[in-house]
C-alpha cells in the first residue's frame, strides 16, 4: 500500500465538495456537484438530502475514476456540512420531507411563542443563542404543527453530515459541532438538557448520542461502497459544521484566533477556551475539543457575488473565452476601479433576511446612493464593501462581548479575489492572513479524519503540516479613516429603514 491518503467532503449550499488530501495537506484529486435549493414559498429554502447523496456518490466517484487514488488507500473519511438542518428520517433511514436549510426563516412566530412561553432569557441562559427560525429547534417544531403526517414518523432528526455518515454506515450520530442548532443543548457542558426539550414539545429520542467530531462513527458498508465507490470497512469520522472545518482548515487552533467565511455565506468565528454568549452572535462548540467558538454569521458573502454575476454579468460571460478571464475576474478589475467608499453608494446585503448580529429575516437588500453618475464597476464594489460592512459589524458585536480579534484568516472562495480581501482588511482594521482558500472546509474535515485514525498525533501537528499561509493583507489607515464613515451611515441606514422591512 501506497502512503494513505484522507477524504474531506464537503455539504455546502449550493454544492458538495470532494478532496483527497495527502499527509501534508496537498490536494491530490478534487470534484464538486450542484445541487438545488427549492423555495417554494416567500420565506422558504429547502434541499433534498438523498438529493446530497445522489451528487455526493457521483462526485466521489468521478474524483477516483483515473486510478490515481485507489480505493484502499484511503485512510479515512470524514464529513463537514451547512448549519441548521431538520432532517427527518423514519426507521428505515427513509427522508420524510425535505429539509429547511439555514437560510429557512418560516417558524418565526413558532420562536416569537416559546420566547414568551418559556422566556428568551432562560432558552438562552442553556442554550447559549437567542432562539431564530433559522436554527434547528423551530423547523423540527414547524413538522409537528404543520406536517403531523411526517412529524408521527419521525425516528431521528439529522444534521447534514451525519446524515451523510449515516448513508455510509447505517450508523446514528450527532456531532458536538452541529448540536447549537437546538436550544436544548447545554452550552457549558455540551450535553442535552432534557428537561427544557420537554418544555420545548419535543421527545429527547429524536436526537441522537453526542459524540466529539474526530470519533469514528463507523466504517463503510457494502451497499454504500458500491453507490460511492469507496472501499467497503473504511472508517467515516463524524466531522462537523462547515464554519468549523473551516476554522480548522485554515489553522484556528488557539484562543484569540479568528477564522473570516467567505463562502456562500459570510462571517466569522472566533476561537476560545471560556464560555462567553451574546444573544446577537452565535455560539457553537469547536470541532477541536474543548474550545468554542463565538460566531457572526451572516446571508450576504460570496452568495452576494454570485448572485450579482448570474444577473448582471451577461457581457462579461460572453467574452471570457475570448479574453480568457472569467466573469467573476472581470467585475474585480471593473471594482478596482472605483475609490474606496464608492463615491456614497453603500449596499446593505441581506439577500436572504440577516442573521447575526440583527436577526431579522424579513431584512432587505438595499443600494443607497445611485444616481447617474454611478456604474457597474460602483456596484460590483458596492456589494463586496457591503458584505465587509456586514463582517465588520459581528466583529464590532463580538469586541463588546469581550471577543477581541487581532488578526483574520480568510477561507472560501471569496478569499480568491485580493481586491475583496483588501477591502475587508481595510475596512476592518485587521490584517488578513489567507491560507489554502477553496480548501479550507475539506481540509478540516480531512484533518478530523487524520487525527481519528492516527496519521496525525494531534491538531498541532496537523495544522504545522497542513496549513500554508499564501498572501497577506495588511489594512490601508486612509481607507480605514474612509471606511468608518461608511460605516456609521450603513448603520444608520438599517436602522432607518427597519421599520418598512416587513
Amino acid at each position: 500500500m501506497n502512503k494513505p491518503y484522507l477524504l474531506g467532503i464537503d455539504i455546502g449550499t449550493s454544492a458538495c465538495k470532494v478532496a483527497v488530501f495527502d499527509r501534508e495537506g496537498n490536494v491530490v484529486r478534487a470534484g464538486a456537484g450542484d445541487y438545488a435549493v427549492y423555495y417554494p414559498q416567500p420565506g422558504w429554502a429547502e434541499q433534498d438530502p438523498d438529493e446530497w447523496w445522489r451528487v455526493i456518490c457521483r462526485t466521489v466517484r468521478n474524483v477516483l475514476a483515473d486510478g490515481v487514488i485507489l480505493p484502499g488507500q484511503i485512510a479515512g473519511v470524514s464529513i463537514d456540512g451547512q448549519s441548521w438542518s431538520a432532517i427527518a428520517i423514519d426507521k428505515e433511514g427513509n427522508v420524510l420531507t425535505r429539509t429547511p436549510i439555514w437560510m429557512d426563516t418560516r417558524a418565526q412566530s413558532i420562536c416569537d411563542r416559546l420566547n414568551r412561553e418559556i422566556g428568551a432569557d432562560r432558552i438562552f441562559e442553556v442554550s447559549g443563542n437567542s432562539l431564530q427560525p433559522s436554527y434547528t429547534t423551530a423547523k423540527v417544531l414547524w413538522y409537528k404543527e404543520n406536517l403531523p403526517e411526517v412529524y408521527g414518523r419521525i425516528y431521528k432528526i439529522l444534521q447534514s453530515n451525519s446524515f451523510i455518515a449515516y448513508r455510509l454506515t447505517g450508523e446514528i450520530s450527532q456531532d458536538i459541532s452541529q448540536g447549537y442548532g437546538l436550544h436544548f443543548f447545554d452550552m457549558k457542558k455540551g450535553t442535552w438538557d432534557e428537561d427544557m426539550c420537554r418544555e420545548m414539545g419535543l421527545p429527547i429520542d429524536f436526537f441522537p448520542e453526542i459524540v466529539p467530531c474526530d470519533h469514528i462513527v463507523g466504517t463503510v458498508t457494502a451497499a454504500a461502497a458500491e453507490q460511492i465507490g469507496l472501499l467497503a470497512g473504511t472508517p467515516v469520522v463524524a466531522g462537523g459544521l462547515d464554519a468549523c472545518c473551516g476554522t480548522l482548515g485554515a489553522g484556528v487552533i488557539h484562543p484569540g484566533e479568528t477564522q473570516e467565511q467567505g463562502g456562500q455565506a459570510g462571517g466569522m468565528s472566533i476561537c476560545m477556551d471560556t464560555y462567553k454568549a451574546d444573544p446577537r452572535l452565535i455560539l457553537g462548540y469547536h470541532v477541536v475539543p474543548g474550545l468554542w467558538l463565538l460566531q457572526g454569521g451572516t446571508t450576504g458573502g460570496g452568495g452576494v457575488m454570485r448572485w450579482f454575476e448570474h444577473e448582471f454579468a451577461d457581457y462579461e460571460r460572453s467574452i471570457q473565452e475570448v479574453k480568457g478571464v472569467s466573469s467573476l475576474n472581470q467585475l474585480n478589475v471593473i471594482a478596482e476601479k472605483v475609490p474606496a467608499g464608492c463615491e456614497g453608494l453603500i449596499f446593505l446585503p441581506y439577500m436572504a433576511g440577516e442573521r447575526s448580529p440583527i436577526w431579522n429575516p424579513a431584512a432587505k437588500g438595499v443600494f443607497y446612493g445611485l444616481d447617474f453618475s454611478k456604474t457597474k464597476g460602483h456596484m460590483v464594489r458596492a456589494c463586496m464593501e457591503g458584505v465587509a460592512l456586514s463582517l465588520r459589524h459581528n466583529l464590532e458585536t463580538a469586541k463588546e462581548a469581550g471577543a477581541e480579534v487581532n488578526v483574520l484568516r480568510a477561507m472560501g472562495g471569496s478569499a480568491n479575489s485580493r481586491l475583496w480581501t483588501q477591502i475587508k482588511a481595510d475596512m476592518t482594521g485587521k490584517p488578513i492572513i489567507v491560507p489554502s482558500s477553496d480548501t479550507a472546509t475539506t481540509l478540516g474535515a480531512a484533518m478530523l479524519a487524520g487525527v481519528a485514525v492516527g496519521i496525525y498525533k494531534d491538531y498541532e501537528e496537523a495544522v504545522s503540516l497542513t496549513v500554508k499561509e499564501t498572501r497577506r493583507h495588511e489594512p490601508d489607515p486612509e481607507k480605514k479613516e474612509i471606511y468608518d464613515l461608511v460605516y456609521s451611515r450603513y448603520i444608520e441606514l438599517y436602522d432607518s429603514l427597519k421599520g418598512m422591512m416587513k
